[in-house]
């Protein structure tokens, strides 16, 4: 066998040969492109040799195009891969060397390599954050001009009124040409994450996965769909710890002896999957049924930050039983729920005819003035949605339950039953 290690840049490319043995057999360094790594596998690569290099930007790029060519690949963890093999002097002949040598002796720290619908799903939720984020920044600039000339905006300056407030607000020749054409990058960016979002909405109607994670309170089909970019199939962690771990949301920890010191969590892994959590968390705190219970009972103790990236923890936590174990969160909001998969189902033109189907009896109070509605329970929902309906939880769930006082709310979820409407004017 020979091993090649591959230090890869963004335009060049040094790659380190070795032996079984460890002996160099050959170095070369070459631009990188489609071409030249196909006359640089044609010469170097065969059924006997295995390559190794570093997950960056462009590497599964890379692996398409040196796959036909050799044995095996190995995509390592840059971070492992420095913590075991360190150098005082380092140039990328020394990272290509040493890459190989890793290699050769089986010491390398791979990543998973993930499957072409993965990485489309990952690109497309890594484009929707890019998005994301030029949103707020011009936003954030928007408001910073009219911090700068000491205008006081509305609250919600971005909504509706806020608009037609910033579009009637008197600013200098200068601030006013700036305003206008933020506003006129901000509507172009609208319209392609109206776009996109049309992509995730198709990919949530065809994923059984992601319509599982929507159940979760503050999940909705942005945050589901880049949960699962970021998760893969889920038969690669063998439990909750391990995929927290892998979302960079456990606690760093130095341990010596008897001492053991436990920090900020990591921030290892995904950013923007982590990033979703946090968001959909904020949400969750406001959860009627045991998120929102536990968050509450953690915030008086520690701060809201704090209390927040807990929960934000759990969340994690609650993904894996769902994905593992096919079923949904137990102690969603029937309401939540239905309201999630009806803008689903609208974005996709595909509603639900309303009303009491024929031949259903009419109810007690029809023709009294008294209007009503049915609520409906929390199976019923997940059924109507095509999904499995929810499993009795075990005792230590249901003692856990009991202590946070949410007895009454877990009958109530599973209960269906009419509830009054407002009268009409």
């Amino acid at each position: 066998m020979r091993y090649i290690g591959l230090d890869v840049h963004k335009r060049v490319v040094q790659a380190h040969i070795a032996d079984q043995a460890g002996a160099k057999l050959g170095a070369c360094r070459f631009e990188l492109s489609a071409s030249t790594l196909n006359r640089f596998a044609q010469r170097h690569l065969g059924p006997d040799t295995a390559v190794a290099l570093e997950a960056t930007t462009n590497t599964w790029a890379v692996v398409d195009v040196l796959t036909p060519y050799c044995d095996r690949i190995v995509v390592s963890n840059p971070l492992r891969t420095k913590a075991i093999a360190s150098a005082k002097i380092k140039t990328d002949k020394v990272d290509a060397e040493v890459l190989a040598h890793l290699l050769r002796l089986d010491y390398l720290p791979t990543v998973w390599q993930p499957d072409a619908p993965t990485r489309e799903a990952r690109a497309l939720a890594s484009r929707r954050g890019a998005l994301t984020r030029q949103s707020i920044t011009l936003k954030n600039r928007i408001q910073s001009v009219l911090h700068q000339k000491l205008i006081a905006s509305p609250a919600r300056l971005f909504g509706k009124s806020g608009r037609a407030w910033l579009a009637t607000v008197e600013l200098p020749t200068l601030a006013r040409a700036e305003v206008d054409t933020l506003l006129h990058l901000l509507d172009t960016l609208a319209v392609e994450q109206q776009a996109l979002q049309a992509q995730i909405d198709a990919s949530a109607v065809a994923s059984e996965d992601m319509q599982l994670l929507m159940t979760l309170p503050g999940v909705d089909v942005v945050v589901a769909q880049g949960l699962v970019a970021a998760i893969g199939p889920i038969e690669r962690f063998t439990s909750a710890a391990s995929l927290t771990a892998y979302l960079g949301l456990v606690p760093s920890v130095r341990q010596s002896a008897a001492h053991a010191y436990y920090g900020k969590i990591t921030k290892r892994g995904n950013t923007n999957a982590r990033w979703l959590l946090v968001q959909a968390a904020h949400v969750a705190a406001r959860h009627p049924g045991p998120l929102g219970a536990q968050f509450r009972r953690l915030n008086r103790r520690k701060s809201y930050c704090v209390a927040i990236v807990a929960l934000a923890r759990k969340l994690a936590v609650l993904c894996w039983p769902l994905l593992s174990h096919r079923e949904p969160y137990r102690y969603a909001l029937p309401a939540t729920v239905e309201a999630k998969f009806a803008r689903l189902r609208g974005t996709q033109q595909n509603r639900r005819p309303v009303g009491p189907k024929k031949g259903t009896v009419r109810p007690a109070q029809y023709g009294s003035g008294v209007r009503t509605r049915k609520r409906q329970s929390l199976d019923e929902v997940l059924s109507r949605e095509g999904l499995p309906v929810t499993q009795t939880p075990p005792p230590a769930e249901t003692r856990v339950v009991k202590e946070l006082g949410l007895f009454d709310f877990t009958r109530r979820i599973q209960r269906s039953d009419r509830i009054q409407q407002p009268v009409r004017g």
